[in-house]
């Protein structure tokens, strides 16, 4: 085999082929992955357009073994390892075509399309320069050839959307014509792979399980200390015991693998990536070669540092107590965001610049930041970058905290106004914001606020954020909503505008209990409740809409004494708002073959139908614009694509997507994005009622009985097609469990996992008083063999086999439903379904045992 560092261009320049094998796993890269390479993109652009010498950035390997040279001289390669990058850059480049079209360069994109994508003399299959597994080939060639179906379902689809977003909004924040091109040039050129050429005869399968089975390799810790330690024989020994050792021991593997960024970070490397650890350390170190005694005191301060780190996540070791306090709150809220400028903070504390009650203002300053932007939703794209920036720009000659407020306070940083955090806190779906304990934590220090004589150990207290006003409510909810909904405005339409905002949310140990009882028998458990702010719900005389807005200022008022803003307080002329933003980026994440209601988008981003309407009319060039259709699943009257543009009308655009229509002009309702599901695709962490998941106490005989009573009352025709599926699927090895809501769902699971690691898993979720039965694919994309979108798809095509199921294969990523009155006549074709599902999980354990 032979090896040479080659970039992008160069690799697959010429009339070449790269082809996935069969034996290869699908496409997986998701979300997170994709933004990674996305923000290391985003920096060499920066660099690039900025005039600065910009160092390749390493990407990985692609391990290729030649195939056939066909006549016309197609080279075929398969690509034995490294298909992810291969295929996530060439949906980035099909990405950048289209968005060079759609700029007015078709030059652009015509280069782009010719020089990367295809082999422009080539018919059929040997056209396209990359040939994915057959489960990817017809989602990534729908993408290459442009057709209506690109950026469909799967992982395919979600990476060229992904991209398609990125690169609008991107555009737009550079405000120039040169922005794409420098990415291009970036993707070309500037990101570095290691091609591993096999020879003719080599047995490739053998190279990619020896690839795919290797043990752990070195970390970046592990290169430095093995580097530092060859440049100190002679007191090598004596810095590893009383130095090194001991910050191992103290530290762990990866949280020494976190100081040694950090310790660049706060030295002003703010660029360096986790990645380049060891090659950055190397470069700095390098000059002290042959400097025992300089490389010694390196470590020793690389050791205090350490202590200084196990301070800020073991907040317990700091002596001073405001200081003290001010680590918990952030380690509580979680994340490592805050480690840059927090380890910056005690450095200064421990050499005696600032004081320990300065440093705790400073980050009180930092929770502001972070509890503010998640309340408001703010996109937290940057923000990682925002906080490695700081060591090396706060100002030196001010206080350390008012510096801190300054540098948050800086040109698009977005720290949230107070008015604009009074608007989020009205308006805004908090339930969809940041992780769950974020959330808690938002509400607890909201309770704390109320200074209470005998505060709750919320360490201790098992509580969860309850909706006062129910996520599933009973008719006589929507009768006390009807008085307020405003013209034209249905109950339930007003319910999904108000049920996640702030204003109705609490925190309970009695989730269970309250469930979506009416309002006075919630009352009278909130009042025997320990948290104030629920007796303070609890002294309502009713809960509508009026109530939650009233309960929403008062939040309001307690979270600017919490939580203080920027200095100035306002949000710059001309910034636009973080609402329009997420609406793009929810548009550009629906897939090709699915519609959704300016009111699905308003519940989103905390709006109101009509201001959203504008916002499209007026904007007709937003990405998926023509997606968004009226409550009826009609075009609006006032949809117009922009003055000389050729696109067909936006229905029959719809229709070759996918989308079916009836004959009154009505878009399917099974292929409708509701706002949960949009956010779902946003990367929101949609938490589902914990009391409609599967409970781990296996079959309850009582629930059970719960969920035939329901079933037998509301829908009595379903009862034995139901009965008879989940006998069988207890034949078949599964077991049930029930969720703990007032409406018991019942969950058919599957432990297919080995003798040293449970895998549960389960296919549908039932529920008894709505009549619908879920197909949870949001969750099996996690559980293997599932997490392969064919299998996914397997699933849904032989459900979609039976009469009266019509699930999109749009919605691969959420939690698709179909009637329980499917059951009634149809429950044998939903057992065969069952069956294929539990015998592929079989063979997976088989595979993994």
């Amino acid at each position: 085999m032979r090896a040479q560092e080659i970039t992008f261009l160069n690799l697959i320049q010429g009339e070449k082929q790269f082809q996935v094998p069969l034996y290869q796993r699908t496409y997986s890269w998701g979300r997170d992955q994709l933004l990674r390479l996305w923000e290391d993109v985003g920096e060499l652009v920066d660099q690039h357009r900025a005039g600065e010498a910009v160092a390749p950035h390493f990407l990985g390997s692609v391990v290729l073994a030649p195939g056939q040279i066909q006549a016309g001289g197609v080279q075929k390669w398969l690509v034995v390892d490294g298909q992810q990058r291969l295929t996530t850059l060439m949906l980035a480049f099909t990405a950048l075509r289209d968005q060079l079209k759609d700029s007015g360069d078709p030059r652009g994109a015509e280069r782009v399309h010719r020089q990367i994508l295809v082999n422009e003399y080539q018919d059929a299959l040997d056209h396209y320069r990359l040939l994915p597994t057959q489960a990817d080939r017809q989602a990534f060639t729908a993408c290459v050839a442009s057709a209506p179906q690109a950026g469909g379902g799967g992982n395919i689809g979600g990476a060229y959307r992904f991209f398609l977003g990125a690169l609008a909004e991107g555009q737009e924040a550079a405000a120039s014509k040169d922005w794409l091109e420098a990415v291009e040039n970036v993707l070309k050129g500037l990101l570095s792979i290691v091609e591993i050429t096999a020879e003719p005869g080599d047995n490739v399968y053998r190279i990619f399980e020896s690839i795919n089975n290797t043990g752990v390799g070195l970390s970046q810790s592990d290169l430095l200390r093995n580097y530092v330690f060859m440049l100190l024989p002679q007191r090598g020994e004596r810095v590893y015991q009383e130095l090194w050792l001991p910050m191992q021991q103290s530290l762990g593997p990866k949280n020494l693998e976190l100081l040694v960024w950090l310790d660049l970070v706060v030295r002003g490397h703010n660029k360096t990536k986790q990645s380049e650890i060891y090659r950055e350390q190397q470069k700095r170190l390098q000059p002290l070669a042959g400097d025992e005694k300089a490389l010694q005191h390196e470590i020793a301060q690389l050791s205090e540092r350490a202590q200084r780190f196990l301070r800020i996540v073991e907040p317990a070791r700091e002596r001073s107590a405001p200081l003290r306090a001010a680590l918990e709150r952030l380690a509580t809220w979680g994340g490592q965001t805050h480690y840059p400028l927090a380890l910056h903070l005690l450095d200064l504390v421990d050499a005696g610049s600032t004081s320990p009650e300065e440093a705790a203002e400073a980050l009180q300053y930092v929770e502001s930041y972070l509890a503010r932007r998640l309340i408001c939703q703010t996109p937290t794209a940057g923000i990682n970058r925002i906080f490695m920036e700081a060591p090396k720009d706060l100002e030196t000659d001010r206080p350390a905290a008012e510096a801190v407020r300054r540098f948050l306070s800086g040109k698009r940083r977005r720290w949230p106004s107070d008015e604009e955090l009074r608007t989020a806190i009205r308006s805004k779906p908090f339930y969809w914001g940041g992780r769950p304990p974020q959330r808690s934590y938002i509400l607890r220090r909201l309770e704390e606020s109320y200074s209470p004589t005998e505060p709750v150990d919320f360490a201790k207290a098992s509580l969860s954020v309850e909706h006062v006003l129910p996520q599933r409510p009973a008719q006589a909810w929507f009768d006390l909503l009807a008085d307020e909904a405003e013209e034209g405005q249905s109950p339930q339409e007003l319910h999904d505008l108000l049920v996640h905002t702030l204003g109705n949310l609490t925190l309970t140990g009695d989730n269970s209990k309250l469930s979506n009882h009416p309002f006075q028998r919630k009352q009278q458990i909130l009042d025997s409740s320990a948290l104030r702010m629920n007796l303070e719900i609890a002294s309502s005389k009713r809960w509508g809409k009026a109530e939650i807005m009233a309960r929403a200022d008062r939040l309001w008022e307690r979270a600017v004494e919490l939580w203080p803003g920027p200095i100035g307080g306002f949000r710059p002329a001309g910034e636009e708002l973080s609402s329009w933003t997420e609406l793009r980026a929810a548009l550009v994440a629906m897939p090709s073959g699915t519609w959704t209601a300016y009111g699905d988008v308003a519940e989103l981003i905390g709006s109101h139908p009509v201001p959203v309407g504008a916002y499209l009319a007026a904007n007709p060039t937003v990405i998926g614009a023509y997606r968004v259709l009226n409550s009826e699943g009609k075009i609006s009257p006032s949809f117009r694509w922009a003055d000389g543009s050729d696109r067909m009308p936006p229905q029959e655009l719809l229709k070759s997507e996918g989308v079916r229509f009836d004959r009154y002009g009505r878009a399917n309702r099974s292929q409708r994005l509701t706002a949960a599901e949009l956010a779902t695709l946003l990367g929101k962490d949609v938490a589902q009622q914990t009391s409609n998941d599967p409970l781990p106490d296996g079959e309850n005989t009582e629930a059970a009985e719960r969920f035939r009573s329901q079933l037998q009352e509301h829908w009595p025709e379903a009862v034995a097609g139901v009965t008879t599926t989940l006998d069988f699927w207890r034949r078949q090895g599964g077991y049930l469990t029930y969720g703990r809501h007032e409406e018991t769902s019942c969950f058919p699971m599957l432990d297919a996992g080995t003798s040293h690691r449970t895998h549960l898993m389960w296919p549908l979720a039932l529920y008894p008083v709505t009549g619908t039965a879920e197909v949870v694919f949001q969750y099996l994309k996690d559980r293997s063999p599932f997490d392969d979108t064919e299998q996914r798809r397997e699933l849904l095509q032989r459900l979609n086999k039976i009469d009266g199921i019509d699930l999109p294969e749009a919605k691969l990523e959420l939690r698709p439903s179909f009637p329980l009155l499917v059951f009634a006549e149809h429950s044998e074709a939903i057992c065969e379904a069952l069956d294929w599902f539990v015998h592929t999980a079989a063979l997976d354990l088989a595979r993994r045992a």
